[in-house]
């Protein structure tokens, strides 16, 4: 008799921005993967290189509607995740997180699956803790322009350890943020890739509000090292984890750095802050480093360097 020791693993959201990077790893770790997208915001130019691996599945699917496949582990990462695609359709967007949820836990429940959900830092809103802790319950506000999918994915983290809980679900929380890197959308708002692309073409760089409020920029290098490894931990870690760089810079400190290492002749340009625009954002990340043994390795100099390299390519 044939063993077959390839574990089955699906990706919702798997041509995205992150999906890709991370359908591309577990293809490396040696599973057969199933990429699961109905390309909203992800091209498929992002999995194009993989279309040739036997053991590479492409399904178009809105997460929405229920999914049959056979598997053994679950990546939910299935959301537009830049202000400008969430805000496009906000209802959409709820949807996606809240009936994606319900769907993907209740496959994973039928097969017995441990299923990963790709949460946010996004739940902890405009924080007034700083920096933020898993314990943090946040300070958001339910009915502004970016609660569809802030207290979207509050409601999926909601469902999952309900899940858990109900239903002895072998879940996983990932709270996910600022990523950066190589696949990034150019036209996504993300304060990165706008940044970067302004620079490069020697635009003003937009700022809004004073350049003051500060980021941790996490590539996407290390951020998929650390859902492979979350996903990874023994049964019963059921708790939600964050993921990203601890190291904390201003937005102006940011644009700085973009305009030197891109050689722009780029000035910056003060626009109004969006509402709801947290001040501050940045992990601790001491439950990932005792859970996983994870921290984050890629500065921003070196990641920006090859963020910069992929936007110069899409140029030329």
């Amino acid at each position: 008799m044939v063993m077959f020791s390839r574990k089955r693993v699906l990706v919702t959201g798997g041509a995205g921005f992150l999906g890709s990077h991370l359908c591309e790893r577990l293809l490396a770790d040696g599973n057969d993967v199933i990429c699961v997208d109905n390309f909203f915001t992800g091209p498929r130019e992002n999995i194009i290189g993989l279309m040739d691996d036997p053991h590479f599945e492409v399904m178009r699917h809105d997460v929405t509607f229920p999914l049959f496949v056979e598997v053994d582990e679950i990546y939910n990462l299935a959301c537009p995740a830049s202000p400008i695609h969430y805000q496009h359709n906000p209802v959409q967007t709820t949807k996606t997180s809240v009936h994606g949820a319900i769907n993907m836990l209740g496959l994973a429940k039928r097969l017995g699956a441990t299923i990963l959900q790709a949460s946010t830092s996004e739940v902890y809103g405009d924080p007034t803790v700083h920096p933020q802790t898993e314990d943090y319950h946040g300070n958001v506000n339910p009915i502004g322009p970016r609660a569809c999918y802030d207290e979207g994915k509050r409601c999926a983290e909601t469902l999952f350890f309900d899940y858990h809980r109900e239903r002895d679900l072998e879940i996983r929380v990932a709270r996910i943020f600022n990523t950066y890197g190589p696949r990034m959308h150019p036209n996504d708002g993300r304060v990165v890739s706008n940044f970067i692309m302004q620079a490069l073409a020697n635009d003003p760089i937009t700022i809004y509000g004073d350049g003051e409020q500060t980021r941790s920029f996490c590539y996407v290098d290390d951020l998929i090292e650390g859902l492979v490894r979350l996903m990874g931990a023994p049964n019963g870690n059921c708790v939600p984890v964050n993921l990203g760089n601890p190291g904390e810079f201003t937005i102006k400190e940011l644009a700085s750095q973009v305009i030197e290492q891109t050689g722009s002749k780029s000035e910056l340009v003060f626009e109004p802050l969006p509402q709801d625009d947290p001040m501050q954002r940045c992990p601790d990340i001491g439950r990932a480093r005792e859970m996983i043994d994870w921290q984050p390795t890629v500065q921003l100099t070196q990641g920006l360097e090859k963020t910069i390299a992929y936007f110069k390519a899409l140029r030329d």
